[in-house]
């Protein structure tokens, strides 16, 4: 990462890098390219991280999973409603949009 014309080191611990792909567990060997898909995210993390904190020439940003921000929780299954309320509902709204000459 670059501060102005200052190259600012960025590390990612491997536990991170697994949390941001929403993974767990991934080989050495797929790192570089797990770290190349996910590129865009990790640099966006270390420009936060290093705009939070104070500048100090040769600092290391290091990314944790900490820093991942997780994912929210999926919502609970709506409640099924009434059939026949919607159906109730939904005849209502065509009565009362329909002009009365055509009511009749």
């Amino acid at each position: 990462m670059l501060n102005n014309t200052d190259t600012v080191e960025c590390q990612i611990s491997d536990a991170a890098l697994d949390e941001l792909g929403g993974v767990k567990g991934t080989e050495s060997m797929a790192r570089q390219a797990q770290f190349l898909s996910l590129r865009d995210a990790v640099e966006g993390i270390a420009s936060e991280i290093f705009d939070k904190g104070p500048c100090v020439k040769g600092q290391v940003v290091r990314i944790f999973t900490k820093h991942i921000q997780k994912s929210p929780p999926p919502l609970a299954e709506p409640i099924a409603a009434d059939p026949d309320t919607e159906n109730a509902a939904s005849l209502r709204v065509i009565a009362e949009t329909r002009p009365a000459s055509a009511a009749q």
